[in-house]
């Protein structure tokens, strides 16, 4: 009985998904500054900070209980801020290996491209802050899944999906622009750092700021994660508004990718990637 023509169209996309995925994966296991790069800053940041932390908790006065937090922020945040540069690292090495061009003249289809950048991004993302997390232990005495419990997987998927609409973003400004405004990987995320409440609570911002708060949902996540630890409280309305916001926001980046996309494609920009 031969295969229906819509098994074999998903079969065929999955093989397309697959074979870029291991491109990226044969690449990032080739060198092991790529491989040491993927675990080096979050195991810095979850050090230094947790030092810091334990610091303040040795001081008392109400802070004891601010070394658990601290410590959650950091990894929530590297969580983002991960998932962020992996989608869009994944993207710049075509560009940087002169690639794009030979990529939209295989049957390789944008999505499949944005969905195989999303699942190296989660690759990396585990590696880097698993990584972290788990050193966290013997170096601090600190489980983030003991501290955090199941919410901890809410708080995770949340802050991935922004990162991967941010990610999708700042692909799609270096292809129009150009390799010179990939410092935008980078620049963009710490751009939205203080609005989103990683180590303070959205109180604490000046007006208008609590607005653009309330339209990112990484504040959405810090707040829930504070709530939880301090007060015990886990907010399901505040993590479901994180979702629709998430969802919000990957539908603008999607939209942001496909018509800067063609508009490279019109222009010709896809053979001509350069500073």
């Amino acid at each position: 009985m031969a295969e229906p023509p819509a098994h074999r169209a998903v079969g065929a996309s999955l093989g397309r998904i697959r074979a870029m995925m291991l491109r990226h994966l044969y690449l990032m296991t080739s060198s092991w500054p790529r491989v040491l790069e993927l675990i080096y800053w979050p195991t810095v940041q979850i050090t230094l900070w947790g030092f810091i932390a334990l610091y303040l908790a040795g001081r008392g006065g109400g802070l004891a209980g601010l070394a658990a937090a601290f410590l959650s922020a950091v990894l929530l945040w590297d969580t983002f801020f991960r998932s962020q540069l992996g989608v869009s690292l994944s993207f710049m090495e075509e560009m940087w290996a002169r690639n794009l061009g030979h990529l939209f003249v295989s049957p390789l289809r944008p999505f499949e491209l944005v969905l195989s950048m999303f699942a190296m991004s989660l690759l990396r993302t585990l590696i880097g802050v698993g990584g972290a997390a788990t050193l966290a232990i013997p170096i601090h005495g600190f489980n983030v899944v003991a501290e955090l419990g199941p919410p901890l997987a809410l708080f995770f998927v949340n802050n991935l999906l922004f990162g991967w609409s941010l990610g999708l973003v700042v692909s799609a400004l270096v292809l129009r622009l150009g390799l010179g405004a990939e410092s935008l990987a980078w620049a963009l995320v710490f751009l939205v750092q203080p609005v989103s409440a990683v180590y303070y609570p959205v109180a604490v911002l000046p007006e208008p700021l609590p607005w653009v708060a309330a339209v990112l949902p990484p504040a959405q996540v810090f707040e829930g994660m504070r709530g939880l630890l301090t007060k015990g409280v886990f907010d399901t309305a505040r993590l479901a508004r994180a979702l629709l916001l998430n969802l919000g926001w990957m539908a603008v980046a999607g939209t942001v990718f496909v018509l800067l996309l063609r508009s490279a494609r019109r222009l010709g920009l896809l053979l001509q990637v350069g500073e």
